[in-house]
């Protein structure tokens, strides 16, 4: 038995992998996320038992009580969070991933230190790697929470010489790590460069504008995971290294997916400032200014949609905000039995996390089938009779195709003035995240409905059930 342990716990991770990277592809499309997570979270259930297993584990007392007090607050959470506070919840499980592993890191120099036992490279070189990338996740990640939250300003935080500060804290780091390598048994050291990670953290994240959260979270989730597998390198866990392997890598693939969908690089998000009032200067801002907007009532809204034969709904930030999602359902469920053919375009980067609109339309219990992503919808549009705007701006601003000025210059964009008419659901004329002007609105095929999404859709139901 002692002999076919650790071969069964081994055998066991090699399985609970594959259910892993099984599920990971499951996640890939909306028809298979369900059945993909159940798969990947089975994988983990296995993960959790081999490793309670395990001979090293010593008080199993502590371990059950932290798994019913975290699965208690999971439970909670699941429950309790509204699906529009899904942004915020990932990026507070960003950053207690991220927490986790450095602590991890924390205990094992703790350890050591007090068994006096001499520290391995290998080891030390991973603690301090699980220090820093766990640090800046679980601060970086908990800054981005407050930005979604509104608990401080969504929009980028800068001050003079704000670069040079974050080159001067990595190097304060890179020189206690050094130091460490040398004389590894330096607790004050230790404990500054666990500080300095911290900061990072934080100054890591306050550049960046509440619309770059998606980019931000999905980069954060990738960190986390890279955390992950630097604690398995650490405590010599195969199956932490596979697992925060492949969350690393996956999430570094959707941040490229965000990136280009942004059409900027990676390090225009971070270290831009997109979205102050610098960075949109010029283009679409100053054309559009003296042009005329048509508004329309909710009765001439509802003749529209109902006389068309194909609407294509634009669901975006706005509609998140009002939690308009399930009468958008019900306004779509009208339409449809009056004949007319209703598709939801979504943009890659439309909220403020990948797939925001997905989540939220999944909650309305929206057919999957009736989801388009950009690529597919585009070519669509010359033929739908309305696109319907619910909340959406610079993901439909036709400047990033026309204006070379503009900054969103060169974004791809779901093209909505391709369609017959198009009604924009809106509180008011403000500029979205890029702070420019959105020449979709002054079009001759464009309508302006003004008011909050969740009552003007509301009374587009009401008027659409009277004709």
């Amino acid at each position: 038995m002692s002999d076919f342990l650790p071969t069964g716990i081994q055998l066991t991770y090699l399985v609970a992998a594959s259910l892993f990277i099984f599920g990971l592809k499951k996640l890939g499309s909306p028809a298979t996320a369900r059945n993909g997570n159940v798969i990947a979270a089975v994988g983990m259930l296995l993960a959790i038992v081999a490793t309670m297993l395990d001979r090293h584990v010593l008080n199993y007392e502590m371990i059950l009580l932290g798994l019913a007090i975290g699965s208690g607050i999971g439970a909670i959470a699941a429950y309790k969070v509204q699906m529009t506070e899904m942004p915020q919840m990932v990026g507070l499980l960003n950053g207690l991933g991220g927490a986790a592993s450095a602590l991890v890191a924390v205990a094992e120099f703790w350890r050591l230190l007090d068994s006096g036992a001499p520290v391995p490279l290998d080891v030390n070189i991973s603690m301090l790697l699980d220090v820093l990338i766990g640090g800046v996740t679980f601060t970086g990640s908990f800054l981005a929470f407050a930005k979604l939250q509104g608990l401080i300003s969504g929009s980028p935080i800068t001050f003079p010489f704000q670069q040079p500060f974050n080159l001067l804290l990595l190097a304060a780091y890179v020189a206690g790590s050094a130091y460490l390598i040398v004389t590894p048994d330096s607790l004050p050291v230790f404990l500054a460069v666990v500080a300095v990670s911290l900061v990072l953290g934080v100054m890591f994240v306050i550049p960046i504008g509440g619309g770059d959260m998606p980019v931000v979270i999905s980069l954060l989730n990738s960190l986390s995971g890279i955390a992950a597998a630097a604690a398995g390198f650490v405590v010599m866990n195969n199956m932490l290294i596979i697992a925060g392997a492949l969350v690393g890598a996956s999430g570094i693939i959707l941040t490229e997916i965000m990136c280009k969908a942004m059409n900027r690089s990676l390090f225009s998000v971070l270290f831009s400032a997109f979205g102050t009032a610098g960075a949109a200067s010029g283009g679409a801002g100053g054309a559009a200014i003296d042009q005329t907007v048509r508004s329309i009532d909710p009765e001439e809204g509802a003749m529209m949609l109902g006389y068309a034969r194909s609407v294509v709904i634009v669901p975006g930030y706005g509609m998140a905000v009002a939690q308009a999602q399930h009468s958008v359902r019900e306004l779509s469920d009208q339409l449809e039995r009056m004949g007319v053919d209703v598709k939801y375009a979504i943009h890659p980067v439309a909220g403020r996390m990948p797939g925001h609109m997905n989540v939220l339309l999944a909650e309305a219990n929206v057919p999957y089938t009736q989801l388009y992503d950009m690529d597919d919808i585009n070519p669509q549009f010359e033929q739908a009779d309305v696109a319907l705007v619910i909340g959406a701006n610079d993901v439909v601003n036709p400047a990033a195709r026309s204006d070379a000025n503009s900054p969103i210059y060169g974004m791809p964009i779901l093209e909505v003035d391709r369609a017959k008419q198009t009604i924009v659901i809106k509180r008011g004329m403000s500029t979205g995240f890029a702070g420019v002007d959105n020449e979709l609105f002054y079009k001759n095929k464009t309508t302006m409905l003004f008011g909050g999404a969740k009552d003007m859709v509301s009374k587009l139901v009401s008027e659409v059930k009277q004709l």
